[in-house]
Order: structure tokens, then sequence, then C-alpha cells
């Protein structure tokens, strides 16, 4: 499998399929295209008939949208999704909730890895996403996460779906409750996020 991402200090949507193939330790090449350049949309065309990033490319399958992209690794591995049909259905939906909703957020607090701006993005749009995403990590964690620390358990979709929020989260230096803060923390510190990061700041400092 191929899979063309973006710029890892800006690209949150090449973040989630490329997280959850990481995690699920399916073998991949990574195709990376800088974004914001003259040339940026006539290299990713190449791949991409969206003209978009992220693009998975399976053989002569070709699925050129985050969650799409999620879901077709889910039907090689179907431990990415709660194995429990309630959980399940709870995962698909903060999933889905996740990939269309929340545009004050994405508008005002941009994912920006590599940057440290306490004091940005800070509108009442913004809170009010900020306090709907911490709902359904908090809903998440005491429904469904006994059996790990991720949010249903073991790590699943969702997590990757939210792993933008967690980097936005650390930029702007959001406020939060203890369980959502151990949430944050955990997925921080996993060695694809951190690679992730590490690639991010490296590709700012060229």
């Amino acid at each position: 499998m191929k899979l063309v991402i973006g710029d890892r200090n800006y690209s949150s949507w090449s973040l989630r399929p490329w997280l959850v193939l990481k995690q699920a330790g399916l073998p991949f090449e990574e195709i990376p295209i800088r974004l914001r350049e003259a040339g940026t949309k006539a290299e990713i065309l190449k791949h991409s008939p969206s003209g978009k990033v992220p693009c998975l490319i399976d053989g002569d399958v070709v699925v050129w949208d985050s969650l799409a992209i999620c879901e077709y690794l889910a039907e090689k591995m179907p431990s990415l999704w709660p194995a429990n049909a309630k959980a399940r259905a709870e995962a698909r939906a903060v999933s889905a909730e996740m990939h269309s909703g929340f545009t004050a957020l994405r508008h005002d607090m941009p994912m920006e890895v590599h940057a440290y701006k306490p004091h940005d993005g800070r509108t009442a749009a913004a809170e009010a996403d900020v306090a709907r995403i911490v709902s359904i990590w908090q809903g998440c964690r005491k429904r469904f996460g006994q059996g790990g620390p991720f949010l249903f358990g073991e790590f699943s979709i969702a997590d990757a779906m939210f792993a933008p929020v967690v980097w936005r989260f650390l930029t702007y230096a959001v406020s939060l409750p203890p369980e959502a803060r151990a949430w944050v923390d955990m997925m921080a510190a996993l060695p694809a996020m951190q690679a992730w990061r590490a690639g991010a700041i490296a590709e700012v400092a060229e």
C-alpha cells in the first residue's frame, strides 16, 4: 500500500490514516507532498482524483478520503473498530462527527504541530467545539474505556480521528479536565505520534 500525505505540520487529514496504518502495523510506503507550493495541486493529482490528501493506493484500489481510507483498512483488520456492537456504533458516530464537524476549531485553531500559541484561537465558537470534544472523550472513556487507555479501551479508528486535536490542544495550551488530559498525554506519547511530530519539526526547519 502507498499513502499520499501532505505536510506533517499542517495536514491533520493525512495524520489520521497514517496513524491507523502505524498502530495496526500494516506495511505501507509514504508519498509525501509539500503543500502550499506552486506545483502542489498538480503533484497531488498524479495520485488522488480529488486533488487532495490523503490518498491510499492499494494496487488498483484508490481511496481519497481519510475516513474512507480508515474504513477500507478496517476491512483488512476488523479490530480497528471495537468488537462490541454498541461500542462500535458509538466509535463510528464520534468518528463521523469529527470528520464532518467542529468547523470553528478547524478555522480558529488549525493544526501546527511545531508551534506553541497559548493565547490564540479562543473564540466562543472554538471553545464550544472544545467543550463538545472533551464531552465525547469523557463519555467514551467512561462507558467503553475499561479495556485500555484509548477512547474505547483498545486503539481504534476513533482515536486516530481525534489525533490532530491532540496537537491542537497542546499547541494552543487548552486547559482540560484530568481524564481528558490523560488521554491527550497518552496519545502524544505514542511512538507513532512522536515520529509524526519529529517529521513536522524537520519539515519546518527545511
